[in-house]
């Protein structure tokens, strides 16, 4: 049993390095002179600190704080109208017997397997007939597309396992149906919510394609696209693309801090056979 957990441990730390490696290497690189970045061998560890890309970047483009700008306008309503839309739409498929309710489910299921390209063109040919091209509107509801099946998949497992008993006794008590539902049901999923909520909010923040296509001005376009600029025709400069990607990366390794224990539970609780 003891060996057992050592080779679990070991494992589990083999895997943890090799997931925050890159994370270093990214944020070492981007305190690394612009010499410093081609050492080889290459130094682990920057010596002396530069902080040349960050200062040429982060606080010298302001193309940069308007891609992250965007990010933010884009990703907050993808978070709040997705949850909006995926609460009631798990609520309806766990608890009302719909006889396309698999069918449903397998549509969803089918949906997470589409490339986002594959909804890039015809979006942008939709989008064009309403001139909604290079609008925030227009990225918002990609966005929601593309993450609204991901939520309700996430989502119905846990309304199937809010007993109906104390649904029903919530209604009995006085409650209406949406009552019970608010009062018993949504602080039952809290795991899952704040799942969903999590996953919603970085696919929305890292989505690129979408950024790429529909959004045709500089001002429009998200962060994601803004890395895109520092890979040039005639080089990559590195410095400053891993100083940016930091600064990116910060929002998501913050909300995974301290929401992490929700995010484990709501992976290890989702499950239920139905």
């Amino acid at each position: 049993m003891v060996k057992k957990q050592r080779i679990t441990t070991a494992v589990a730390t083999l895997l943890t390095i090799a997931y925050l490696l890159p994370v270093y290497w990214m944020v070492a690189t981007s305190l690394k002179s612009k010499s410093d970045i081609f050492n080889s061998p290459p130094d682990l560890v920057p010596s002396p600190l530069s902080f040349d890309a960050y200062a040429e970047t982060v606080f010298g483009d302001g193309a940069v704080w308007q891609g992250i700008l965007s990010s933010t306008i884009i990703s907050v309503p993808t978070l709040i109208l997705t949850m909006l839309l995926a609460i009631p739409a798990a609520y309806g498929l766990a608890r009302f017997s719909l006889k396309l309710t698999g069918a449903i489910m397998l549509l969803m299921l089918g949906a997470q397997m589409l490339p986002s390209i594959s909804l890039a063109l015809p979006l942008f040919a939709i989008f064009s007939e309403y001139n909604l091209v290079d609008t925030y509107a227009s990225l918002i509801i990609a966005n929601i597309a593309l993450a609204l099946p991901f939520a309700i998949v996430i989502l119905r497992p846990y309304m199937l396992n809010v007993p109906q008993e104390l649904l029903d006794a919530a209604r009995i008590d006085g409650c209406t149906t949406f009552g019970s539902f608010v009062r018993i049901a949504l602080p039952l999923m809290r795991p899952g919510l704040i799942m969903a909520a999590t996953l919603t909010f970085v696919s929305a923040w890292g989505e690129f394609v979408f950024g790429l296509t529909l959004a045709t001005s500089d001002d429009m376009q998200p962060i994601t696209v803004v890395l895109n600029r520092f890979v040039a025709q005639f080089g990559t400069q590195w410095g400053n693309l891993m100083a940016v990607s930091t600064i990116v990366a910060i929002p998501i390794i913050l909300i995974f801090i301290f929401l992490q224990k929700y995010v484990v539970a709501g992976l290890s609780e989702g499950g239920v056979k139905d």
